[in-house]
């Protein structure tokens, strides 16, 4: 897909209808900076904008994704499907939203627990020694869950885990043989 070839065609497709990027950008709930980006090629919209680009315009998706005009109209069943898949998109994007959400705050607190304890120093019901340990022990737990939260963020506990199973699938399968 060359992108700026893409957001070439958002441009025309805006142009013909009169618009200002101003006023593409009120009627997609984004900023005109971001309308600007779409037809510079620099970024390009999520699928679920894109499924509502095309219908305003009354293009395909296709014409959209190959910047050029397409002579056949995107069937029904195609346009539902991609709906669909917008739909699936969103709702992992929330999923995740929530799983970091949770994920940092209980870094958070375990944090402030951590501080909690070094200020009050064990609230004076706790010796010096094992309130100490403490301290360590939850600033240790909130760094090691700060690196799962990083790892979990850039996939790679997918791919440990997808390594995990082919690798043990792999083993399986030799036993089975012998």
């Amino acid at each position: 897909m060359d992108q700026r070839k893409t957001g070439n065609f958002l441009k025309t497709l805006r142009k013909e209808k009169g618009l200002t990027q101003e006023q593409l950008a009120e009627q997609f709930n984004v900023s005109d900076r971001t309308v600007s980006r779409w037809e510079t090629g620099s970024n390009m919209p999520d699928l679920s904008i894109l499924i509502e680009i095309a219908d305003f315009y009354d293009v395909d998706i296709r014409e959209i994704i190959d910047g050029e005009r397409k002579s056949e109209n995107m069937d029904s069943e195609t346009k539902n499907t991609l709906k669909k898949v917008a739909e699936y998109s969103d709702a992992e994007k929330k999923i995740l939203k929530k799983r970091v959400i949770s994920m940092t705050a209980g870094t958070l607190i375990i944090f402030l627990f951590s501080i909690l304890l070094d200020v009050t120093e064990g609230f004076g019901f706790i010796p010096e020694r094992p309130c100490e340990n403490m301290i360590d022990f939850a600033l240790g737990l909130a760094l090691a869950s700060l690196v799962l939260n990083m790892l979990y963020l850039n996939g790679t506990l997918d791919k440990i885990r997808a390594w995990k199973l082919k690798h043990f699938h792999t083993r399986k399968e030799i036993q089975i043989n012998k």
